[in-house]
């Protein structure tokens, strides 16, 4: 491994030649693989050193197969300055014992290149500074997908995609990829020198239980398609959402994306719905079929190139939104963009208008809910359900009473009921009744919490014996009949 700047190294290139470099100061400490120094001898460009060089002969064959299958990513001007699209190979470094420890690249000015994530999240953008308008974010979606094309078209893979692996250039959205040793790199007779590493909340779900090193275009297909979601819907995930019950288990993202619950298909998730700021009702319909594909089961997911013609598509159809300059949309259903802002304005709104009013508990403001005006309820509510204690028992003492002695009063009428006759005893009989259910079922809701529902039930029942001794006496029916059975 290099440990000092101004060491010479022997740059090996694809068409044969080869040329002594030396190595100026450490650039970047760079990720897993190695770190960035400055190249002496080529202004313009950098060499990066791997940490391992036990790995010499392996990172030997990738390199070379690199140098010779180069995609075609060509660098694009843009206002008189070159801009590199990705930072691959462009000779292999040899120390003097003859190891591979490296290799040469662009230089990228990484103060102008800045991770993806930055673009992708709202409040990012504005503290960088970086564009508000819609369009730019789908040109840097149509400019991820060009490279990853153009990848795919000499059967590499990036496997590990993902925002903070992709950079773009904060001026004009263009975009750049590094760690290019990295990747799935097809060589020569169908060797496959695989990726090292891929990230969780952008693996497939059928490659759940594989490796990194099982994994090729479909991961890719997959990885792209989230990211352009991601783009695309204000930097929300694919597989986010409100999961749809609250008791349920927590799913993390890959989670949710091993079991297919993906929140803005056509037809709904059982697991979650989708966000509340989502602009996928939005989309173009094509859009929104790409997705379906890309995320359901058991359907072809769209290729790089197949989202790279349809965003060229949205690009050059679109209408401008009249409310906001940065805004464009793609449907008849107007600006999705302008429907967020308002529905969060409204949202923000409403918070702000209860932080105001005063909070409530049970109805009570919570200023007025001091310890004082607590003991000083306490103490009334005592005095009432002492007042209605006491006034219940008198009210059963006095039912108990009058149902005691109501053959007795009864009787007291015993020719007026025998002449109106049996009917019409029977009739005040269940009129009674009726009264008597009435008013216990108006009286224990009142009283429940210092009588039991049994209570009632009994003196209920009390009544009907009641009732029945009563019209025995009035009509005379001998009490011996009772004893029939002895």
């Amino acid at each position: 491994m290099m440990k000092n700047a101004g060491t010479l190294c022997l740059a090996l290139y694809p068409d044969g030649h080869n040329e002594r470099v030396m190595l100026g100061e450490m650039l970047n400490k760079g990720g897993a693989a190695g770190k960035i120094y400055r190249d002496m001898t080529h202004p313009n460009s950098v060499a990066k050193i791997f940490h391992e060089k036990e790995r010499s002969g392996t990172n030997r064959q990738k390199l070379e197969a690199m140098l010779h299958n180069r995609p075609n990513i060509p660098t694009i001007n843009d206002n008189g300055r070159e801009y590199y699209q990705i930072a691959w190979p462009t000779a292999l470094l040899e120390d003097t014992q003859g190891f591979c420890i490296g290799y040469l690249m662009p230089q990228i000015d990484t103060n102008e290149a800045i991770s993806l994530d930055y673009l992708i999240q709202k409040a990012t953008r504005q503290k960088l500074g970086l564009s508000e308008r819609y369009l730019d974010r789908v040109f840097a979606a149509y400019n991820i997908t060009s490279v990853v094309a153009a990848l795919h078209a000499c059967g590499h893979y990036i496997v590990d995609l993902k925002p903070s692996n992709v950079s773009i250039y904060k001026q004009n959205q263009l975009v750049v990829v590094f760690d290019c040793d990295g990747f799935s790199i097809k060589g020569e007779n169908g060797a496959r020198y695989p990726a090292e590493f891929v990230s969780e909340e952008y693996i497939y779900p059928e490659g759940m239980n594989q490796t990194c090193e099982e994994m090729g275009e479909e991961q890719d297909k997959f990885a792209l398609a989230v990211i352009i979601f991601k783009l695309l819907n204000d930097g929300i995930h694919p597989f986010s959402g409100t999961p749809c019950k609250p008791n349920d288990t927590m799913l993390s993202l890959q989670e949710r994306i091993a079991g297919y619950h993906y929140a803005y298909s056509l037809w709904p998730d059982s697991y979650q719905r989708p966000h509340p700021y989502s602009l996928h009702d939005y989309f173009d319909k094509e859009t929104m079929n790409l997705f379906e594909r890309a995320f359901t089961k058991d359907k072809k997911r769209p290729s790089a190139l197949e989202w790279q013609a349809h965003l060229d598509y949205l690009l050059n159809h679109y209408k401008r939104c009249k409310k906001d300059k940065n805004h464009v949309y793609f449907t008849p259903k107007g600006c999705g963009l302008c429907m967020v802002a308002e529905k969060f304005k409204i949202r923000m709104d409403n918070y702000k208008k209860q932080q105001q009013e005063p909070e409530t508990v049970r109805g009570m403001e919570v200023k007025k809910l001091a310890t004082e005006n607590l003991r000083r309820k306490k103490l009334e509510r005592e005095q009432i359900d002492k007042f209605k204690y006491h006034g219940l028992n008198v009210l059963m003492i006095a039912l108990l009473l009058f149902f005691t002695f109501l053959y007795k009063i009864a009787s007291s009428f015993k020719d007026t009921l025998l002449n109106a006759g049996m009917f019409a005893q029977l009739t005040l009989i269940f009129l009674g009744i009726l009264g008597i259910n009435k008013f216990l079922n108006t009286v224990s809701p009142m009283v429940s919490d210092i009588m039991h529902r049994s209570l009632t039930s009994m003196l209920q029942i009390y009544a009907y014996i009641s009732f029945i001794i009563a019209f025995l006496v009035v009509n005379g029916v001998p009490f011996e009949w009772f004893k029939l059975s002895e």
